[in-house]
């Protein structure tokens, strides 16, 4: 299933996610425990979490039976990294044990970009997503695999670690298309204009990582202007 939802601006479009994301926790908890959920940065999805922070039904999930993870990284010790905007804007108000909240590796454990890329392939190894959230870039990259670089059609592997990344900084550590569809929803967020000619080329299925990777079901929540080339 290949669905589109178009909402008329970014700010709804993130709140539409994120209130999605609380309802998808509540049912799939009344079928089974745990619960994944990976997760995305950038603007749109920091956005996503930030916005639900208050929203009373936060209170119906079980939150120490969901565990969290992140689509890539940054490999490096800084407040932009994924996972560090995604505590502040929400995970470190909700009742979620520590473990639950797997982050890649920092430099600062003492581990080096390959070892950090190879414990969270292990750690994701048998991970089944109910959730994977994913943004696009205006080049059509997703999570930090990029066109014209051969890590999109690396198989049997859970993470990469990823050098001389377009995308500052870089070195990081991100999941691979194995692992990114290994899931029940796949969630694509987009907004803006800049990336409507991404947005459209990745649905249509061009060869563009973003263009590669599909869940079972796969929702596009898009603003009016992203969404302008489907």
């Amino acid at each position: 299933m290949n669905r589109v939802i178009i909402y008329p601006d970014a700010a709804l479009t993130a709140r539409a996610a994120g209130l999605r994301l609380i309802q998808a926790l509540i049912e799939a908890q009344s079928l089974r425990s745990p619960n994944h959920v990976a997760l995305t940065g950038g603007t749109l999805g920091i956005q996503m979490l930030s916005t639900i922070r208050d929203e009373p039904l936060l209170d119906a999930v079980d939150w120490s039976e969901v565990h969290f993870w992140w689509g890539d990284e940054r490999f490096a010790d800084d407040e932009d990294r994924n996972a560090s905007q995604a505590r502040g804007a929400l995970l470190d108000s909700l009742p979620i044990p520590v473990e639950n909240l797997h982050e890649v590796a920092r430099p600062s454990a003492g581990v080096s970009l390959d070892q950090a890329a190879e414990i969270y392939a292990d750690a994701v190894r048998d991970v089944h997503f109910t959730v994977m959230i994913l943004g696009i870039g205006p080049d059509g990259h997703l999570a930090s695999l990029f066109p014209d670089r051969p890590e999109i059609d690396v198989d049997g592997r859970g993470a990469l670690a990823i050098r001389n990344s377009p995308k500052p900084p870089p070195e990081r550590v991100t999941l691979t298309r194995d692992s990114l569809q290994a899931c029940d929803e796949l969630w694509f967020i987009a907004a803006g204009e800049d990336k409507a000619e991404a947005i459209a080329a990745a649905y249509q299925g061009a060869d563009i990582p973003a263009g590669k990777v599909r869940g079972p079901h796969t929702l596009w929540f898009l603003d009016t202007a992203v969404a302008a080339g489907i």
